[in-house]
């Protein structure tokens, strides 16, 4: 059976190195002073999406990122790995999007692709941690939605069985198509990048990236080499519910937080000891 699969991923700032210039003074990430990668629960998305590929012969992945025009990178890197095409959402009307804005946005790009059967996406974006865009996005198209994905087992017709990590053990969900998975950092890692598919996509480039000084004869002799970018105009979405306009979440301060061995207390097994650490710890609310 084949499937239309559409992968959502996201590039994210490394937030092992944020330092001092990490936020702008309006509350947003300012993503140029931190180094960019794939989100790391994106590419356990992607490899769910591969795998479901390579069971379902004649299946597509479409990978759709919303972000500047530096995002294309994870889109050639899909590409690298096993993806069919990438769609890069982009606009300065979606600048400042908090998980509304984001996934309204990511919602509207999905209704312009039109026909699909899955979604598949990382349970949450390392930048954020809020595991709410996947969840908001299935609630806007109306469909089905299975968190906490650690594998998809089968896919029969229409029927799907998913298994979750849970707390303390896991669980078998079955559901039907359309659905929006969400998948955990514990699923299997995604798979290097293939030096046959590198040399052909290598030169993929959005619009933008291809300017006026592309070689447009190659892109016209190789249309798989033609990355989409898509404006909020092209996927017919309200301003009003986009970028700023659109996020009533507001970051008040980014901070790397890293503790020293100054800030560190040993206690000995006294139990005159053990009660005046519990005492602080109650009184500074870090327990009780």
């Amino acid at each position: 059976m084949a499937l239309k699969i559409v992968v959502l991923a996201k590039q994210v700032p490394d937030t092992r190195n944020v330092g001092k210039d990490a936020m702008k003074e309006d509350g947003t990430v300012n993503r140029a002073a931190l180094p960019a990668i794939f989100n790391p629960e994106d590419l356990n998305a992607l490899e769910q999406a591969l795998q479901i590929k390579e069971q379902n012969p004649g299946s597509t992945i479409t990978v759709l990122t919303m972000g500047p025009t530096r995002a294309a990178d994870i889109l050639r890197e899909s590409l690298f790995r096993g993806a069919d095409n990438g769609v890069l959402l982009t606009d300065r009307a979606f600048a400042g999007s908090d998980t509304l804005a984001t996934s309204y946005a990511l919602a509207c790009a999905i209704r312009k692709i039109g026909d699909y059967d899955i979604i598949v996406c990382g349970r949450q974006a390392i930048d954020g941690d809020t595991a709410q865009v996947g969840p908001q996005v299935a609630e806007k198209l109306g469909i089905p939605q299975v968190t906490y994905t650690e594998k998809i087992l089968s896919i029969e017709g229409k029927k799907i069985s998913v298994l979750r990590r849970l707390e303390h053990g896991t669980e078998t969900v079955e559901t039907s198509l359309p659905l929006l998975v969400t998948v955990n950092g514990s699923a299997d890692q995604c798979r290097p990048c293939n030096a046959k598919l590198v040399q052909r996509y290598k030169y993929a480039k959005t619009p933008t990236e291809k300017g006026n000084t592309a070689d447009q004869s190659l892109y016209e002799s190789r249309p798989y080499l033609n990355l989409m970018e898509w404006s909020a105009a092209f996927v017919d979405a309200d301003l009003s519910q986009t970028g700023l306009a659109g996020s009533p979440t507001k970051v008040k301060n980014v901070e790397s937080v890293v503790f020293q061995a100054k800030e560190s207390k040993r206690l000995s097994d006294a139990d005159n000891e053990i009660d005046e650490l519990m005492k602080e710890l109650i009184t500074n609310h870090t327990i009780g």
